[in-house]
């Protein structure tokens, strides 16, 4: 089979740069490439972990109404080494939306908390071994 990877995961966002500063500063991501200049009907903004550019997140700026809403991503994920001092890091962020830490039947531990156009983000530590 010819696919191999997740190239990226798209985001519908009201405020490109509102996201850009969301996702770099609360998840860590970097900008690699925006797509367009203020004004244009369509913007898009490019992220991903410093020396990990092989999946990216987009970030979608549109005044297209014609942009379909259909097949939102229902959240992203992103694995976190300790749980708990994240967990504290983004309460004292005074975020919304976000839920206490829960844990699966398998002992992996995750919680979630919404980004700036209520997308719902989860932190997620892994009991699986990679």
């Amino acid at each position: 089979m010819a696919v191999h990877k997740i190239e990226h995961v798209g985001i519908k966002v009201s405020s490109l740069e509102t996201s850009i500063d969301f996702y770099r500063d609360v998840i860590g991501l970097t900008l690699a490439e925006t797509v367009g200049k203020p004004g244009d009907r369509l913007r898009l903004a490019f992220l991903s972990f410093p020396g990990q550019a092989s999946v990216e997140v987009e970030l979608i700026e549109s005044l297209w109404e014609g942009l379909p809403d259909e097949g939102r991503v229902s959240h992203i994920a992103f694995t976190v080494s300790d749980i708990e001092a994240e967990y504290q890091r983004i309460e004292s962020l005074g975020l919304e939306g976000l839920t206490a830490i829960r844990q699966l039947e398998s002992g992996s531990r995750f919680f979630f908390f919404d980004g700036p156009d209520h997308e719902k983000i989860e932190f997620f530590a892994s009991t699986r071994k990679v």
